[in-house]
């Protein structure tokens, strides 16, 4: 019976190891950019977005659990910039901001982002 918990706790580990492993994030160099994705726990893609010189730059997308987009933000350089989108239930809140600060915050109709 010992062997039978020994041998069980050992294959639960091993799994654990190797999915936590298929988790990490991964970075890909593309031209001046470095390409981030991260990970949930189930595997699915829960982040998308590039550091220039190591600051965040460009559009950033955070999934859900699912895999349906929950948050759209724009980076330049580090500094939020442009249109960003957070997807509520039944709406979207479209928020604005120039050089950090914020601009605008409106609440649309809808969750589909798919013009983006």
């Amino acid at each position: 019976m010992k062997k039978i918990i020994a041998a069980l706790i050992l294959v639960l580990t091993a799994t654990g190891v190797a999915f936590a492993q298929e988790n990490e994030p991964s970075f890909e160099k593309q031209d001046d950019l470095v390409k981030a994705t991260y990970y949930h726990d189930n595997g699915m893609i829960r982040e998308v977005g590039y550091f220039k010189d190591e600051k965040l730059h460009d559009q950033w997308i955070r999934y859900d659990k699912s895999g349906k987009i929950s948050v759209v933000a724009n980076y330049d350089n580090g500094i939020k910039e442009g249109k960003w989108y957070i997807v509520g239930e039944e709406t979207t809140k479209e928020i604005t901001y120039k050089e950090n600060k914020l601009i605008k915050v409106e609440e649309v109709q809808g969750t589909d982002l798919s013009f983006i």
